[in-house]
């Protein structure tokens, strides 16, 4: 068979191109790609595998989809992916999904609920097994009823429960309260401000809500506040308000490392060292925080254990009104005050 000439192909080479060039019927092919459901003789498989190499013959994943009732792919929607946070969530889930033999598409909503709206649709109707979202919004399961579809669904980054659906989160307000707890009782500063994004969630941010807790606890007043965006420019802008106060926070703890990353910024443009004039601490634990200057000590999220709940979550349709929160685990580095372990 390997001597025969190939002529060129001017169309897209079909089941039958392979299983007449092999000299078998379409179903012996069929069964050959998918490993089943009946046996092929060791000599017949090996000539149906020559004339697809030879051919270049590629199956038609739809077509394959459709006869097995799944497309062995999941959707992710991120809310933005230009947070290293996302970012290193996003790979800790493509490996969750690897495992289970299933490819990820990832699209990007931008900040905005109308385009994560029209990418879940569009990812709907690419027939993905399931979808994993980490909304723009403070209320996703209200999205998904507007929407009206019927799709297991996984929402990261979820600070609570959303009712009807599965979601994976971190416990924000015990992770802020453990970063206060180490700024007042570890360091003993009497002043602890915070930088936390904007809130459109009618309980507030749960970092916000452990950020006050544990100055309760503490015996100390409320510090300042800067609500910003959950960025660079955010925690730039929010450092400055902070620190040009009459009595500015010796403390701060700002809500995402990315914020933290601007405030160091703001920190140093004021003629501040940190963490001798300024300590701080951020919530994520992302690659970044490891690498600016000072290194910053964060409590950080287990990003691993997070994706491959949220993979299986949403393969397995199990608990599908589950929330399932982590716990935040405290590092430390310099930006406190702390030496170098």
């Amino acid at each position: 068979m390997s001597d025969r000439k190939i002529p060129p192909q001017r169309r897209a080479v079909t089941r039958a191109d392979v299983a007449r060039y092999a000299g078998v019927s379409t179903a012996v092919v069929s069964y050959v790609i998918n490993k089943g459901p009946k046996p092929v003789a060791p000599q017949t498989a090996a000539r149906v595998r020559e004339a697809i190499d030879l051919l270049n013959y590629q199956p038609n994943i739809n077509a394959q989809a459709l006869r097995r009732g799944t497309t062995e792919m999941i959707g992710l929607v991120l809310s933005d992916p230009s947070n290293p946070f996302f970012t290193e969530f996003a790979a800790a889930i493509g490996g969750e999904a690897f495992g289970y033999g299933h490819a990820l598409v990832i699209a990007a909503a931008g900040g905005t609920i109308d385009t994560e709206a029209t990418l879940i649709e569009d990812l709907v109707r690419r027939q993905v097994d399931g979808l994993i979202v980490a909304s723009v919004s403070a209320r996703p399961d209200l999205l998904i009823r507007r929407l009206n579809r019927n799709i297991p669904i996984v929402w990261i980054d979820a600070p609570g429960a959303v009712p009807g659906y599965a979601s994976v989160g971190c416990d924000g307000r015990r992770a802020a309260a453990m970063a206060v707890e180490h700024l007042t009782g570890v360091h003993n500063h009497g002043t602890v401000g915070v930088v936390v994004g904007g809130v459109d969630s009618p309980s507030g941010d749960p970092r916000e809500r452990g950020w006050e807790q544990a100055l309760r606890s503490a015996g100390l007043e409320q510090g300042p506040i800067a609500r910003v965006d959950w960025s660079r420019d955010g925690g730039y802008e929010g450092g400055h308000r902070l620190l040009s106060l009459r009595n500015p926070p010796t403390a701060i703890f700002a809500s995402s490392d990315l914020q933290a990353v601007g405030l160091l910024r703001a920190a140093h443009e004021r003629g501040l060292r940190v963490p001798e004039d300024l300590a701080v601490v951020a919530f994520d634990g992302t690659k970044e925080s490891e690498f600016c200057w000072p290194p910053l000590t964060v409590v950080a999220q287990p990003i691993a254990e997070m994706a491959r709940t949220a993979v299986r979550l949403v393969l397995d349709h199990s608990k599908p009104q589950s929330y399932e929160q982590f716990v935040g685990e405290l590092v430390i580095r310099q930006s406190c005050g702390c030496q170098r372990a």
